[in-house]
Formats: C-alpha cells, structure tokens, sequence
C-alpha cells in the first residue's frame, strides 16, 4: 500500500499542534497535509512554513478563505483584507490551493447562530456576489501563484455556511475564471448524494478545475453540531469506489486529503485516527485510483 498520495487535514487530530500534526504525519508515512489557518496563525506563517518544509511534506491545501456575501462596504472590505491574507498563507506554505468556503446569505450573523430578522436572505444575489468578491481577488492571487478554489456545502450548510451547493453551481461559477486562477474541490461528505456527480466531476476534470479531492464518511445519526457528522472512510454510507474512480478518470493525479470532523475521533488518540486513515485509505480509496 502507498501513501504517498495521502493526506490528514489538520482538522481530524483537532487538538494537536502544528508539531504534533506535522510529526505525526511523517510518522504515520503520510506524504502532505492541509492545513486550517488556526494552527498556522498558532506557530506564526514563516515558522510554519518553515516546519513543514524542514519534514519534507508537502501542503496539499490551506483552509479557508472566503465568506464572501457581505452587502455592507465595511462588510465587503473585511472580506477581501482576511482573503488576501489567507492568499499570502497559502503562498508562504507552498500550496496553490486555497479552500474557500463562500458564506451563507447575509442574514446569517455565523455559522450556527440564528438568523437575523430582517437580513438580507436573497439566495440569487448573494450568489452573484460570490462572483464578484473573486473577480476582485484573482488578480491578487495570481499574482501569489495561488488558485481560489470553491467547494460546493451540502445544502443542510446554505443558510449558514455556503449559498453554493453542488459541484454544477460552482463549476458555473468558476466558468468565468481560468481555470488557473479559481478551481473546486470533491469533497465527499458535501458531494456524495448529488445525481448529477459523475457528470460534474467529469466536466471539471475535461475543464482542468479539480484542485482538491477530500474524503470522509457521511454518518447517521447527525451529531448536534451537524457539521460535526463526518466520520472515517468506510464508516457511513457514502460510495467510495465509485466517487473516487470518477475523480481518477477526470485526470485528477493530487493528494486525497482526509479531513474530519467529529467529537469522538477528536477524542481519540492522535496515533491511533491516523492509523485508522492509513489502512481505510488501502481498503477503500486506493483500490480505485
């Protein structure tokens, strides 16, 4: 079995360090890692990159960027100060691949706070928006060699998170982008239940637009912190073989980034989650690629 195409998001050994992540990774024999900006901004950008560079891994992604739905001016300009920042994040790092997770409607103060009563909830304008707010920002990402990469939510997260969610909505939306310059990412847990996924991956592959494929299980019951749901490949109901064997034929030749959420497995020693990723990774991705 080979790992080397593997990668463990820092967000599945939550309580780890950026040490600790980096270390375990090169213990586990897994070759990258993505990376959330919370650990990065903990151990400070040029230290970071500098960790990772000295154990030879490679940045597979960086989360995130976006949330960019805002009406306000103010609203507007924070957003594109906090993803120009990320940009340089990413360049710093290594990686091209930023993650952007586009927002929910302006009525959403956050994720999981309820809504405000007299915002904005107009889906169709908060989605042009979105179009918007990366025209203002791929000049200055290509500038950093940096690629905005959307990733579709599942649609139980639109009101909170992202007003994009299918993989069509956003390769529509990336349609007025290079390809060089704004990709998408597969990510399983968001994408596994859309009809239309073997069409989509085909087309962002044809359209040189998957810059990232995530994997993780789609598990029942939901936890109370729905977003907290994702379990270890093979533990839930999504199709794997299959999802993974498309991505392949699309051309897509990166890493496969394991990135989950869960109370109990962030609960569980670092070692032992990681191990469990390495051998669900030989069972159920690597067969297929």
């Amino acid at each position: 079995m080979s790992t080397h195409r593997l990668s463990r998001n820092t967000a599945t050994t939550k309580h780890w360090t950026l040490a600790e992540a980096l270390d375990g990774a090169v213990a586990a024999g897994i070759g990258a890692v993505g990376l959330w900006r919370d650990r990065v901004a903990e151990a400070g950008l040029d230290n970071a990159a500098r960790m990772v560079a000295e154990r030879g891994l490679r940045v597979s992604s960086l989360c995130r960027g976006g949330f960019l739905t805002a009406t306000t001016a103010d609203g507007i300009e924070a957003a594109l100060a906090d993803n120009r920042a990320a940009i340089v994040e990413a360049a710093t790092l290594g990686t091209r691949e930023l993650i952007m997770v586009v927002g929910g409607p302006p009525a959403a103060p956050g994720p999981e706070q309820p809504a405000i009563p007299d915002g904005d909830r107009d889906l169709v304008a908060a989605r042009q928006r979105v179009v918007d707010r990366l025209g203002d920002l791929v000049g200055f990402a290509g500038e950093q060699d940096v690629r905005l990469v959307l990733e579709p939510l599942h649609p139980l997260f639109a009101a909170d998170r992202a007003v994009l969610s299918t993989l069509g909505q956003c390769l529509d939306i990336a349609a007025s982008f290079d390809a060089h310059d704004v990709g998408v990412v597969v990510d399983t847990y968001h994408v596994w239940w859309d009809p239309q996924l073997g069409d989509m991956v085909r087309r962002a592959g044809a359209e040189g637009r998957i810059a990232s494929y995530q994997v993780c299980d789609w598990i029942l019951p939901l936890a109370p912190v729905a977003l907290n749901s994702r379990g270890h490949v093979g533990d839930g109901y999504v199709d794997f073989a299959t999802i993974t064997r498309w991505v392949s034929e699309a051309g897509y030749t990166g890493d496969i980034e394991v990135e989950i959420f869960n109370e109990e497995i962030w609960a569980t020693p670092g070692e032992q989650t990681l191990a469990t990723m390495v051998e669900r990774h030989g069972r159920y991705i690597e067969p297929h690629l």
